[in-house]
């Protein structure tokens, strides 16, 4: 099983998470986190640091959050390892409760 960063995360981008992963398997976008479901080894100490609550185990993932499993298996070969917290975007707060961001998400490629 590996856990799954959801839409919360979306241009809030917490890297709380990233500080306490014993295998370095968040991967970093331009405004949202991935965790690569092959490296995740589902000790679930990334979950619980989440400050929007955007990190789930795959089983137990909310309504209407389930394409994020194939979104995080998709980015994470494409995005760069993050291995230490770095500062949330500025208006990372007012993004924070902000719902149906999924059409924000920046995929970091060129159309």
């Amino acid at each position: 099983m590996t856990f799954v960063v959801t839409e919360a995360c979306i241009k809030c981008k917490y890297t709380d998470c990233v500080e306490v992963c014993p295998v370095d398997c968040f991967h970093e976008g331009p405004n949202f986190l991935v965790i690569d479901p092959e490296e995740c080894i589902d000790c679930t100490l990334c979950e619980p640091e989440c400050p929007v609550d955007a990190i789930f185990p795959e089983d137990d993932l909310p309504a209407g959050q389930e394409k994020f499993l194939a979104i995080n298996a998709e980015l994470s070969p494409k995005w760069p390892v993050i291995t230490a917290m770095i500062d949330a975007p500025e208006d990372a707060d007012e993004w924070a409760q902000v719902e149906d961001k999924i059409h924000l998400l920046d995929r970091g490629e060129d159309d």
